[in-house]
């Protein structure tokens, strides 16, 4: 374990955005799902300059819309089949469906390595998505705030003070998660969903081998990400007992723009308590409270909080 440290050195910013609703409005459930499809829509409408046919696209390695929503590895591992989609996690646990006029809404987006340096193309497009609705209802909002991690306000008026926009390491995450005054109990909880796949069988109750392994593989391609030439990484001490465990199984339904249709992604939920915690596992599982682990992290899945 002692290329950890080396490993957590993946940059990243978190933003907390808070946005207010101009008249009733009904909003979907996941709104993740809602929120990142809206991103994604309001960043090809202000940059595709072809048809939105990205395969055959002859400016598809210069393209922003490619490079912030999928921006590519620098070094892929060789288990990532699927597009580029590592460097943003978007995260908000309000699962309320209706909404007065003035009511709030708050979510939080994590950007790592270099997605870092495409905040005001985010930043736009959740602007400019208020103009258009979130959902299928096409809820309107105007931008309140974005603040960061510490909790200073980043927009003043129309001016974006950079000056506070703050980019920290997931060490710097896990030195001060360690250095809070808490007793720890040594409980995993998982806030969203987490859909885990271990020794080629889908997990269907939360196992401590199985979230640890989720762990260092989301570490492992952060670092791929980033271009840190760290290796792979496991745990090499025995486990300490899990002594209770409740989960339960989870669907979240959401709506593919791309495949003009419902789907639905499964995961569990739940809590484990276990009987200690050796402090170099310690450090992993909180390094990924912020990274998000298992499958579908850029939907918000995969949370979890160490206590």
């Amino acid at each position: 374990m002692q290329r950890l440290g080396q490993a957590l050195r993946i940059r990243y910013v978190k933003l907390h955005f808070k946005v207010q609703f101009w008249k009733a409005s009904r909003l979907p459930v996941n709104k993740v799902s809602a929120i990142r499809g809206g991103i994604g829509e309001m960043l090809l409408r202000a940059n595709c300059i072809r048809d939105r046919n990205c395969v055959s696209c002859d400016f598809e390695q210069e393209c922003i819309v490619r490079r912030t929503m999928y921006s590519k590895f620098d070094k892929k591992p060789a288990f990532v089949t699927t597009g580029d989609s590592a460097g943003y996690v978007l995260e908000c646990e309000n699962y309320e469906e209706f909404f007065d006029a003035g009511d709030i809404l708050e979510f939080q987006l994590i950007l790592f390595g270099k997605t870092i340096v495409y905040f005001s193309q985010f930043l736009q497009a959740v602007y400019q998505l208020g103009s258009a609705g979130i959902g299928k209802e096409h809820a309107m909002y105007h931008l309140v705030s974005v603040r960061n991690t510490t909790g200073k306000e980043i927009l003043d008026g129309e001016h974006i003070l950079m000056e506070r926009y703050e980019i920290q390491t997931i060490e710097d995450y896990v030195r001060y998660r360690l250095q809070q005054n808490v007793r720890w109990e040594n409980r995993i909880r998982f806030k969203t969903p987490v859909t885990l796949k271990y020794q080629g069988k889908m997990q269907e109750t939360l196992n401590l081998e199985a979230v640890a392994a989720a762990v260092f593989r989301r570490l492992y391609i952060l670092d791929c990400f980033e271009g840190l030439d760290c290796g792979e990484l496991c745990w090499q001490g025995e486990y300490p007992e899990v002594l209770k465990e409740e989960s339960k199984r989870v669907s979240v339904c959401r709506y593919s723009g791309t495949q003009n249709q419902k789907m639905a992604l499964q995961g569990i939920k739940g809590d484990m308590q276990l009987s200690g915690l050796p402090q170099e596992l310690l450090q992993v599982l909180l390094a990924g409270e912020i990274m998000h682990i298992g499958k579908n992290t850029s939907f918000g899945f995969g949370r979890y909080h160490v206590w």
